[in-house]
Parts: C-alpha cells; structure tokens; sequence
C-alpha cells in the first residue's frame, strides 16, 4: 500500500508537471529541479522500501580504482536463457563507489546473459609507446575497449513480444534530460499506430556521470519508466566516449528481444521527426534488397579524423590515421531490422571507437556498404547559419524529415504547428 502512494504521488507529480510545460516556456534547468526536488520527498522513505526488498534480485556495483574489478559479484538468475555469444565480463565507465542497488525483475535475467561487471585495463597497452603519447583523455577508453557489453538495470523484453511493430523508435539520452524525453513523447515519439503500423519508442539510458546524486536520479529514472515504460538503461556510465556502448549493447538487445521488428529509427533526444514523412519513406522502400541494406540518412563521406584539441570530436593520430569511412550524422537514420542484425554480428569483430557514428560506419564498411543519403534527413541544421530565419519555418519542417537540433519547448512549438491541419505550404507545380 505504501508504494502504491509513492506511485501515486509520482505520477501526480510527473502530471503536474508535463500540463506545466506544455503551458509555460520554462528552462530546461528549471523543470529538471523542480522534478528533482519532488523526488527528494520520496527518498528517505524509499529507502525503507529498499530494505525491505533485499533480496536475491539485487545487483552491487563495486568499484576498484573507478573499474569493476575482481570483488564484482555474479547475478544468479533462475532459467537463464543465454544466446549464442555467451557470458560477458562489463566494466563500470568511471568511478562510483556510491552507485545504487538496483532491484532487476526476473523477466530481465531470462534473457540478457550479462550480469556480473568484472572487467579490468588491459595492462598490455601500457607497454606500447604510441599509448605513453596518447592525450590522457583517451587512456580509460584505452584500457577497458575490450568491455562492450553490460547488465541492464531496466529491460523491457517484452517491447516486441506483439510481433507487429513496424517502426521502432530508438532515442539516445541521458537521466537528467527528463524534458527532452517528454518532449519526444509528446510529439514524434508518440506510441501508436498511423495506417494500421504500429509504432513503439525505447529511449535508451546508461548511469549518471560522477559528481551527481546517483542514488536519487537513479529512483527518479525508475519511477519514470514505472509511468512510461519504454526505458532501456545499462550499467555503464553515460559519458560522450561511451555512445558508443550504446549502440553495441542496443544491437545485441535488439538481436535478442525485438527482431520481429520491421525498422528502426534511431536518433537523439533534440531532434525533430516528421513521423508520417518517414513512414512514407519507408513504404517507398518495396524492393527486397533494398530493404535488406537498408541504412538512410545525413551522409558524411570523405571525413577525416578531427585534430583539433580543443574539439569535442578530437582523436589522436595515434588512435587513429585512416579517412572516415561513409557515415551519417547520429542526430537520426533508418535502418531495416535485418541489417541491424548483421550490424551486431560484424561490430563483435571491430574494436570500439569512441565516436559511436563513425563506428556504424566502419561496421557498415566491414559489410561493404555505405549509407544511403537522403536531403529529408538534416541532422546538421536546415540551413549552416544557425542564426537563418530558415531554421524555424514551418514549411520545412512539413517537407523533412528529420532536423537537428531543437530545445524541448521549441520541438513541442513547431510539432504543434506542423500538426496543424491549417497551415498551408506551397508545392512546387508539376512541369
């Protein structure tokens, strides 16, 4: 009865606070706080919860000089089902020695077969002199990019279990940016289903960086997922380097729970998608093998590595002194489900590289493909000026496909405007 009121009071919350936002235009920082604070009630007297639910469904994390080392203790579920890859050993990305007990539900272990962190640095690196000149910022990505898979503190493994979802929406985010998630719910990542598809929308989550209040972000992001539930999250620490964890980890999720699915959008929390454009897009797409290597969206090509220190896209020549291969922009793309299946399968045989678009790209190359371009798809912008007057016409944003990259109250904004059986574009007449 106890949790059922902290559920309730929750949800009210929550309620409260999305009327609010859709209302009012109010700062990121602002709604975050006051969603924060709300939980803080909560807290002291979840703690009781916690104690009385000790139990053999929880998962420690230890750390060991900000890695899980040796002390990690194995997860024992009942009736594991393991695929064909067998047990990994999982890294914790950073140092928490605080992190949060997180209870697991029986319908997780079943399935995904990582449940135990124990991974150390690979010590032979050291030795090599290119890693005595590589930039600091690199060594930990060095050391432990042998670790890519991890145990989930929240799955839903039961996402697909209907077996006609057309299109999956897959977001990229991280615990504090609760705004952009509801903003995404509230508009294009919107559960339904338009002309007989049906639509499903998973964000997917790691743990909070070092310096935060781990334990209380962790219950807030439990009890949103409780309302929603349509979160994915991972014991790894959700970090720029770490993106890339989150595109091995959902293929190999993906390969498992929801294979029955047809597409996959994948894209982050700030974009703006024009769901009915894509779903035309989509039903141009008739030919078998085209849909077989099905991979669209802002084609980089010729790219090179960024040297640029002060860049956040920097990489060592070091690490790395080859030309990008074709790759899109990570701020959205469509690919069909049979090519994220061997995506998964060839990524098992790459080393991880710590910009997780350029490692899709390197996987689509292990499997002699490129990224098809498509001008719907504007992850860089509508125009190059972010201050052009073109980046907020609606008309574009009726005709696109994807755009990046908008705030939460600007995406509900133009989503509304969009959606507006009024607003009236000019077509280009037929010559």
């Amino acid at each position: 009865m106890f949790s059922v009121r902290i559920y309730l009071y929750y949800t009210f919350c929550a309620r409260a606070m999305d009327i609010f936002f859709r209302k009012k235009r109010i700062f990121k920082t602002l709604l975050s706080l006051s969603l924060f604070l709300a939980s803080v009630l909560m807290i002291q007297k979840l703690k009781l919860v916690d104690n009385n639910n000790k139990d053999d469904t929880e998962v420690k994390n230890f750390g060991d000089n900000g890695w899980c080392g040796t002390d990690c203790d194995l997860h024992k579920g009942k009736n594991i089902l393991k695929s064909s890859l067998g047990n990994y050993s999982a890294p914790v990305l950073g140092d928490d020695s605080d992190a949060p007990r997180v209870t697991v539900s029986n319908a997780t272990m079943a399935t995904w077969d990582v449940h135990v962190m124990n991974c150390s640095e690979d010590s032979t690196v050291r030795k090599h002199d290119w890693f005595r000149r590589l930039d600091p910022r690199f060594h930990q990505f060095v050391l432990h990019r042998h670790c890519r898979y991890f145990p989930m503190l929240i799955n839903h493994p039961d996402k697909c279990a209907s077996g006609d979802v057309h299109l999956l929406m897959v977001v990229k985010s991280v615990i504090e940016q609760h705004d952009r998630r509801e903003a995404v719910r509230n508009t294009w990542g919107r559960e339904q289903t338009i002309d007989g598809k049906r639509i499903k929308t998973l964000f997917l989550l790691g743990r909070p960086a070092n310096g935060k209040d781990t334990k209380n972000l962790q219950k807030l992001i439990e009890y949103e997922d409780m309302i929603y539930g349509d979160i994915l999250q991972w014991d790894f620490m959700d970090t720029f380097f770490n993106l890339t964890l989150k595109e091995v980890n959902f293929l190999k999720w993906f390969d498992i729970h929801c294979s029955s699915a047809t597409f996959i959008f994948k894209g982050d929390d700030d974009v703006f998608v024009n769901t009915k454009n894509l779903l035309e897009l989509i039903g141009f797409k008739t030919d078998d093998r085209e849909v077989l290597n099905l991979f669209v969206g802002d084609t980089i090509s010729k790219a090179i590595p960024i040297r640029n220190r002060q860049s956040k896209y920097y990489i060592p020549k070091d690490l790395f002194d080859k030309p990008y291969p074709p790759y899109v922009g990570g701020g959205g793309f469509l690919m069909s489900s049979q090519l994220a299946r061997r995506l998964f399968v060839v990524s098992e045989d790459l080393e991880l590289y710590p910009i997780d678009d350029v490692f899709l790209g390197m996987c689509l190359q292990k499997l002699h493909l490129a990224p098809e371009m498509h001008p719907g798809f504007r992850t860089f912008g509508i125009m190059k000026r972010r201050v052009s007057p073109m980046n907020s016409e609606p008309c574009f944003f009726k005709n696109l496909i994807v755009v990046h990259k908008l705030s939460p109250q600007d995406l509900i904004k133009m989503w509304s405007i969009v959606e507006n059986k009024e607003l009236v574009c000019a077509k280009r007449s037929a010559t």
